[in-house]
């Protein structure tokens, strides 16, 4: 499933390309797209028609674009988002901006066309049909129209909302180690195994560290880390191992030429020469370099 990085590069390209514009039509293609949504592919449609498309908006790995809020005679201007289209991108989902008259994808799912004159519509591509889009009531009043089914995710690190005192004494409060809190998206969200691994390794922490054994300054380096990780993944437009992830124009991210441990098993680490390892975990997998990274003393 893609990541932060990789997400944000999605948002950023629907936020160019997709912003402003009208619904005009839908057509779900394969009702598995749309089986989050549970009025089904006719409702689906008929919701989305003739309503515009907000910013699109990100929180972790998920992304939305809010519907201006309908404004009937009396409503005040700049009332919140009431309903939003949430994209689940899963293993193998794209949002692709294409021409009219380009050639349908072979696991096209969804088309959106738009009321203007560009000539150009939104489609998600799924191969594997893991992922989907779905329709949701957004918290009342939040202004990013926030859909309610996510609402208990938390911001990820790169949110300037982002609350580094409660994400610390979150860690300490659990009885867990440091790579499983990293992916727990109720404490902070949008990093998966890759981000995880390589942030753990710049910052020469195990996986298994216990997170009660983390001292703030340990922790504020370590959200450094993970910032810094992101930020560099951004840059090239995330990590695209296959032809699955791509960004709205189709072109694929350059990270993955990068990385300093994942997918480096038995190569030498950059920093001191060490060969890496990997080790199986929650049914991934965990790279990491025995000398920088040594695991936590058992007691």
């Amino acid at each position: 499933m893609p990541e932060l990085p990789e997400v944000e590069v999605v948002r950023r390209g629907l936020e160019r390309w997709v912003r402003g514009r009208t619904v005009a039509d839908v057509a779900v293609l394969h009702p598995r797209a749309i089986r989050r949504h549970l009025a089904g592919p006719e409702d689906f449609a008929a919701q989305l028609r003739g309503r515009r498309l907000g910013a699109a908006r990100r929180r972790g790995k998920y992304l939305w674009l809010p519907l201006e809020a309908e404004t009937p005679a009396g409503t005040p201007l700049g009332t919140a988002p009431d309903r939003a289209v949430l994209a689940h991108l899963g293993m193998s989902g794209q949002l692709l901006v294409q021409p009219h008259d380009a050639l349908d994808e072979k696991h096209l799912r969804i088309r959106v066309r738009f009321a203007d004159a560009t000539g150009t519509e939104l489609r998600f591509v799924d191969q594997r049909t893991f992922g989907g889009l779905s329709l949701h009531d957004t918290v009342p009043g939040d202004p990013d129209g926030l859909p309610d089914v996510i609402a208990h995710i938390a911001r990820d690190p790169l949110d300037p909302a982002f609350d580094e005192d409660a994400f610390h004494a979150a860690l300490r409060r659990r009885r867990t180690t440091v790579k499983r809190a990293l992916l727990d998206q109720s404490l902070i969200s949008g990093v998966g195994n890759i981000y995880a691994d390589e942030a753990l390794w710049r910052a020469r922490l195990h996986y298994d560290r216990p997170t009660a054994t983390l001292t703030r300054p340990r922790s504020a380096e370590l959200l450094t880390h993970i910032r810094d990780v992101m930020h560099a993944a951004l840059a090239v437009g995330g990590t695209s191992f296959d032809s699955l992830y791509v960004n709205v124009n189709g072109e694929s991210g350059y990270f993955d030429r990068s990385l300093d441990a994942y997918g480096r098993e038995d190569e030498p680490c950059r920093r001191c020469g060490t060969a890496m390892r990997r080790r199986p975990w929650m049914n991934r997998s965990s790279y990491f370099c025995p000398r920088c990274q040594r695991p936590p003393r058992v007691s």
